[in-house]
């Protein structure tokens, strides 16, 4: 019997989670690095230091029009 992959919570994910995520819909790798940058630039986690993707998108938007 094959196992089933594991679902994540998308308000729930950790870098690593979210790095393979976001490599995975871009087809290009994302660096969990870039991720780790963002998290201590500033990037919203959870107090157990998971992510949203939601409020990193958002954060990501808002740090790119910063200074428009």
């Amino acid at each position: 019997m094959e196992d089933k992959p594991k679902s994540a919570n998308p308000n729930r994910l950790t870098p690593e989670d979210l790095a393979t995520l976001l490599s995975n819909r871009r087809k290009k790798r994302v660096e969990l690095e870039h991720i780790q940058a963002d998290i201590e630039a500033g990037a919203p986690t959870n107090a157990d230091g998971t992510l949203s993707v939601v409020a990193y998108a958002a954060w990501l938007l808002q740090e790119k029009h910063r200074g428009d």
